[in-house]
């Protein structure tokens, strides 16, 4: 008898999980202002333009701040955003992380130095013969926009 109820409570135990509800709206705080970002679904940031700069995300020195190491989501914020992304003419994009790169300086290094290190990702999207370099921050917080020579994925 022991047996059988330490296999019932053992599997009401694991199979009672608790599911992440999908947050439509995630706020960040960087020292000048809160930014807010709104989710389309849990793996895609709503992005509402295309930066005019043509350094930002595509240089270590203008890097996409995605936020979110605070809140353990650092690397799936650089996913949201990169799956907000469509080639230059709306196609699907495709991407890899080539590793890390560039120390740069950020008041939320969790380890105190006061850097951290960037992400370099290597976007590619259908019909393309080469691959761009996108470099992502997820230690600070920053208006989203799509790099130039991308679209805003519908």
């Amino acid at each position: 008898m022991k047996k059988v109820l330490f296999v019932v409570a053992s599997l009401c135990m694991f199979s009672c999980s608790t599911k992440k509800q999908v947050t439509q709206q995630e706020t960040y705080e960087t020292p000048q202002e809160v930014i807010k970002v709104s989710l389309k679904d849990d793996n895609t940031f709503v992005l509402h333009e295309i930066s005019s700069d043509a350094t930002y995300g595509l240089s270590e020195k203008n890097p996409i701040q995605v936020g979110g190491v605070s809140t353990n989501e650092g690397p799936k914020n650089e996913r949201r955003f990169l799956n907000a992304l469509a080639g230059p003419n709306g196609e699907k994009v495709t991407y890899h992380r080539a590793g890390s790169c560039c120390a740069i300086k950020s008041k939320n290094d969790p380890l105190g130095t006061g850097r951290v290190m960037l992400d370099n990702y290597r976007v590619t999207w259908e019909g393309s013969k080469d691959t761009t370099s996108i470099y992502i921050n997820m230690y600070d917080a920053g208006p989203l926009k799509a790099p130039k020579g991308f679209t805003i994925k519908d």
